[in-house]
């Protein structure tokens, strides 16, 4: 497989290579919270919902749950990383940086949070001192220099990798600096990412109708084709505890799950006239979330019982992306509407 490595030496190649670090200035804003309406389903009873406005305007999107019981979230247009502490209510935005477009974050290993810039750059956001390093990646062929960065995903060697939505996805080593990129199979479309239990590291490809599974020791990827010609669209992805993976397609509005160990496809039809899923998140006890753009809802899947609970929006286009959670709490950002949605499972 053809592909581009570049070794990044911190701080020691200005331009490409170089890494700075800022004391972020903040801003302060008190959120509002929000009725949530009622939900439908056999789980409805087991959540206490809370939404949460944020800044209007920020482009309020991934979300990465904080063990305190906080939230941090990327304003994708406005170039901050924002923190929600829920008790309080208080939200403080933090620059990422000159010409910072975030798209997806993750807290690391390392306790810090790892953001994919569409500034064709990794950034590392430290949450005490609220630092900031960055990762500029070269230019991409093929693609007029401009990558598309969209999610990352630790493996269980510490290192991090990403993709790059016009084709490539790519790895970093954050003790050395050192970044590799590769060019897809299929090419244009790399999006979500997940590791599973077992250290084995996968992602979608939104324009492609596949799957694909990285050999993170060479760097390669092999393609598991989504049966279904018509499904497409598949942005997220999630592993559960057993290492299936989990995703939904827009094209035919399912959520759908795949085996690698017994390389079997599973489909589940979501509910609704026209649904279109977008993301996808599995939590502590199992059940599958998604974020429907078409029903303007999130829907929770219980694989057990094959049952659904709907979560219907509070507004019209609410644009629900990444879900992420902790414990008992799962976390949403809605882009249409700038707010965080906080779903807690009752004891």
């Amino acid at each position: 497989m053809k592909h581009l490595a570049i070794a990044l030496a911190l701080a020691s190649q200005a331009g490409i290579g170089a890494a700075w670090a800022q004391q972020s200035p903040r801003t302060t804003y008190t959120s509002t919270l929000l009725p949530a309406p009622a939900a439908i389903g056999s789980d409805a009873k087991l959540y206490k919902v809370s939404i949460y406005t944020t800044p209007p305007g920020i482009g309020t999107r991934d979300v990465a749950p904080d063990p305190d019981g906080s939230v941090w979230f990327n304003g994708q247009w406005s170039g901050v990383i924002g923190h929600l502490n829920p008790v309080t209510k208080a939200i403080n935005l933090y620059p990422l940086g000159r010409g910072s477009h975030p798209h997806g974050v993750i807290l690391g290993p390392d306790g810090g949070l790892w953001i994919c810039d569409e500034s064709n750059a990794i950034r590392r956001f430290d949450r005490k001192t609220h630092e900031v390093k960055t990762f500029a990646l070269p230019e991409f062929p093929l693609s007029m220099g401009y990558g598309n960065l969209n999610t990352p995903t630790f493996d269980r060697n510490g290192i991090l990798w990403f993709t790059a939505q016009n084709g490539y996805y790519g790895r970093l080593n954050p003790k050395t600096g050192e970044i590799k990129v590769f060019a897809a199979p299929g090419g244009f479309g790399p999006y979500g990412m997940t590791t599973t239990p077992k250290g084995e590291v996968w992602y979608t490809n939104l324009a492609g109708n596949h799957i694909a599974k990285i050999n993170i020791e060479d760097g390669s990827a092999e393609t598991v084709a989504i049966p279904d010609s018509k499904a497409n669209g598949s942005r997220r992805i999630w592993t559960d505890a057993e290492g299936n993976l989990w995703i939904t397609t827009w094209g035919d509005g399912a959520l759908r799950r795949y085996s690698p160990s017994t390389k079997q496809w599973s489909l589940y039809k979501l509910p609704g006239l026209g649904p279109r899923g977008y993301s996808t998140y599995v939590d502590n006890k199992g059940k599958v979330w998604s974020s429907d753009f078409g029903t303007n809802s999130i829907t929770q899947f219980n694989p057990v019982n094959q049952s659904f609970t709907i979560f219907p929006g509070n507004k019209q286009n609410v644009q629900t992306l990444e879900m992420n959670g902790l414990n008992n709490r799962v976390w949403a950002g809605q882009q249409g509407v700038d707010q965080v949605v906080l779903f807690e499972r009752l004891p």
